[in-house]
């Protein structure tokens, strides 16, 4: 998606530790109009394969996940990473590590929102090894739902979560894949 190469390349900053800081745009400050170009060219890619539900984790793929469930008609769910009191009964659970906070935790989707029958396409802001698109794949996989595929608006390609994936015969569609970074020049590189 060449617009969000764009943004990434004009608003985006390169930190040490192949930290990609995009959040002028993405997940701190929000461009709803730029996310809503996001939701239809996810629309666009997984558009035949019968979407009934998106998923996304909290908090940074709720944006984009509400643009994709409205081109799709459906509801969105996003996993939580603490239970509440307003999560009533039973749920479906996983830890996931996260690779940018270095922590670990538990994620959770209540019983009520996923499960047989419901066709799910796994949406979040970025793929960098895995674990976050793993960990909701897991929810999917205990609910008895089918994972139709996962959107991702960033892929690190350099650190290979996407091409593991995909290697599983998951469908995994990016909407720009960074090849490289440079922290002391802030240069960008992109797959073709």
């Amino acid at each position: 998606m060449e617009l969000l190469k764009q943004k990434i390349l004009n608003e985006g900053e390169v930190y040490p530790g192949n930290i990609l800081k995009v959040d002028c745009f993405l997940n701190h400050q929000i461009d709803c109009n730029f996310l809503g170009e996001v939701g239809k060219e996810f629309h666009r890619l997984f558009k035949d394969e019968g979407v009934n539900k998106v998923l996304t984790i909290e908090a940074s793929g709720i944006a984009i996940g509400a643009m994709v469930a409205q081109e799709f008609g459906c509801p969105l769910v996003f996993a939580k990473k603490t239970k509440t009191k307003n999560i009533a009964g039973d749920v479906y659970t996983t830890k996931v590590v996260s690779y940018t906070h270095d922590t670990a935790y538990d994620i959770m989707v209540s019983k009520r929102f996923l499960g047989e029958g419901d066709r799910v396409l796994i949406v979040d802001d970025f793929l960098a090894i895995g674990n976050a698109l793993n960990g909701l794949i897991k929810l999917v996989e205990d609910s008895g739902a089918h994972l139709v595929g996962c959107g991702t608006v960033i892929e690190k390609g350099y650190q290979h979560g996407g091409d593991k994936l995909r290697e599983k015969g998951i469908k995994v569609e990016s909407l720009a894949i960074v090849e490289g970074m440079d922290a002391d020049t802030g240069e960008i590189r992109f797959r073709d």
